[in-house]
């Protein structure tokens, strides 16, 4: 549905983009993720043809963007990081200048719907000049919704959302999912994308710097999984068996916890916990501490930031 080939984007001396090539599966939710400043704003004007790329291509729907823009665009709906709003119209009166470019049946109903969708409905008479920020930010996503779009491209949809209002986002884009749309979604609220996102895409300095499922991408930056092991007491003979395990590298006891980190390919609890009683413990929890998309990601971009500050004093 979302794909870029090689795509360059240069300002003057500066290469916003460097060789970005991502693609975006039909019914798929994507999470864009990257540092401020590493590309993905420039990114996201490309595959909306506000920036036109210094090389490479975009392609939605199989289609070159640049050879189809129009057809393109009505089928895409964009929530963008800002609100620009026409301040001197009220909330209803917006949304239904947008529904005739977008030539909405039944406007009158549609309108009540999306309104409806974003907790809004009882402030559509009002003047968008004194709506809130966060008001405005789900305006923006019932503009995105209210032409019914293939595609849904969202830039930080839960900037200036209070809890409630990340939630009633969060379950927009589930229900948008689960109608079969695409959604591509750029969020430094990394655990929203964790919460929604089928893969993810992380881009830093320009460049593509991995590209996977959650599982997957955790797996790519650690080679241990910590397991956290409640005990009714831990005995030394407990340990002594557990150091025996050829998969453990290291335990260290909290009392009657363990912290046991091993090796990541499977799922060692159930070895752990035979070889626990063997010894005459009786485990009372254990839980494998997963590392969160946070950690994966702040583990990614700085061994990016490491690689260029080598590349650079190699130069």
């Amino acid at each position: 549905m979302i794909q870029t080939e090689g795509l360059v984007k240069k300002f003057e001396n500066l290469t916003a983009v460097d060789n970005l090539s991502i693609h975006v599966e039909k019914g798929e939710i994507y999470g864009f993720l990257g540092p401020n400043g590493a590309g993905k704003t420039t990114t996201i004007m490309m595959l909306l043809g506000m920036e036109r790329p210094t090389a490479g291509k975009v392609k939605l729907f199989g289609k070159d963007l640049a050879e189809n823009y129009f057809e393109i665009k009505r089928r895409i709906g964009v929530l963008s990081e800002f609100q620009y709003l026409y301040e001197d119209m009220t909330a209803r009166e917006y949304l239904g200048f947008f529904a005739g470019l977008y030539g909405v049946e039944n406007p009158a109903k549609k309108i009540d719907e999306v309104l409806s969708r974003v907790a809004l409905l009882d402030r559509q008479n009002e003047f968008l000049g004194g709506y809130s920020k966060g008001m405005k930010q789900k305006l923006g996503m019932a503009r995105a919704l209210i032409h019914d779009p293939d595609v849904l491209i969202l830039d930080e949809p839960q900037s200036s959302l209070d809890p409630y209002g990340i939630r009633e986002i969060r379950d927009i884009i589930m229900e948008e999912n689960a109608k079969g749309k695409t959604l591509f979604i750029s969020s430094h609220i990394l655990s929203e994308i964790e919460r929604t996102c089928h893969r993810v895409g992380i881009i830093s300095g320009g460049k593509l710097l991995a590209e996977d499922d959650m599982a997957h991408l955790k797996q790519q930056v650690t080679d241990e999984v910590e397991i956290v092991v409640e005990l009714e007491e831990a005995t030394p003979s407990i340990l002594a068996g557990l150091e025996e395990l050829g998969f453990i590298n290291q335990v260290d006891t909290e009392g009657s916890r363990l912290r046991i980190k091993a090796d990541t390919g499977e799922d060692h609890r159930s070895q752990i916990s035979r070889t626990i009683s063997q010894n005459g413990g009786v485990v009372l929890s254990m839980v494998a501490k997963e590392l969160s998309l946070e950690e994966a990601f702040v583990i990614i971009t700085e061994q990016n930031l490491s690689l260029l500050t080598k590349e650079g004093q190699a130069s």
